[in-house]
């Protein structure tokens, strides 16, 4: 059947620490004892595969998903997904899911006194094209109170998950906005050590993506394993 190779560890620093402290949730939910390695087998690191049969139409644009148009400022989020050395993947199940524009999910744990938006469902999914690309239509996301420590309030951010050729391959990780000033005290931004591979979670303004009179224009780039990787949370820890 082959050789079969494990997948390439993330280079130290530049992956969010299990433990932050800051970050109280990661008290209770970072191991206490050594990790056990399970070895990888096939079933572990083939199937399934993604095709467009997989992909909702219009699944991309979180905007026309209702009979109404949702509040909020209107958004091009673009980018590409590649592996270390540049190269584009193709193909690659792209899914992002976030507030709508007064900082509330659609989700029963969201108990936050901001209101729902009844044509905003907040979830979204694409597949990346032949150059890795992909592309979402939305709404800028509301800051929210999350009450980590006192006056805690998390920044503007979009849920990014990406599937590779099997589950055991799936990332997942945060887009936040340039400038924003509450990236300085958000402890899960703060998780990752080092300073160049965190900031590799900031979108950057795009005016090439920008439409006259309808949408402000963010690129994300996903960098997937390797030395310029984007800092992924462990697939298994559900972070806010």
């Amino acid at each position: 059947m082959g050789l079969i190779l494990p997948y390439r560890e993330f280079s130290p620093g530049t992956q969010p620490n299990y433990l932050h402290s800051p970050y109280v949730s990661s008290l209770r939910r970072s191991p206490t004892k050594p990790l056990v390695h399970i070895p990888q087998t096939l079933s572990e690191i083939t199937g399934p595969s993604w095709g467009a049969k997989d992909v909702v139409a219009g699944a991309c644009d979180l905007t026309n998903r209702h009979s109404g148009s949702p509040i909020g400022p209107r958004i091009v989020v673009s980018g590409s997904v590649m592996d270390e050395d540049g190269r584009p993947l193709t193909n690659t199940l792209v899914e992002m899911w976030q507030a709508n524009a007064a900082g509330r999910y659609l989700h029963r744990s969201d108990q936050n006194s901001a209101p729902l938006d009844p044509n905003f469902t907040g979830e979204g999914h694409t597949l990346t094209d032949s150059q890795g690309r992909y592309r979402f239509v939305t709404i800028r996301p509301g800051e929210y109170p999350w009450g980590n420590h006192h006056n805690a309030w998390r920044p503007a951010h979009i849920h990014f998950s990406l599937f590779g050729p099997a589950f055991a391959t799936r990332l997942v990780t945060q887009m936040y906005f340039p400038g924003d000033p509450l990236l300085a005290f958000d402890p899960i931004f703060n998780c990752t050590a080092d300073e160049e591979a965190r900031n590799r979670l900031i979108s950057r303004f795009d005016w090439e993506t920008t439409l006259p009179r309808e949408s402000l224009g963010y690129h994300f780039d996903i960098v997937l394993r390797g030395r310029n990787a984007t800092p992924m949370e462990d697939a298994d820890r559900h972070q806010e």
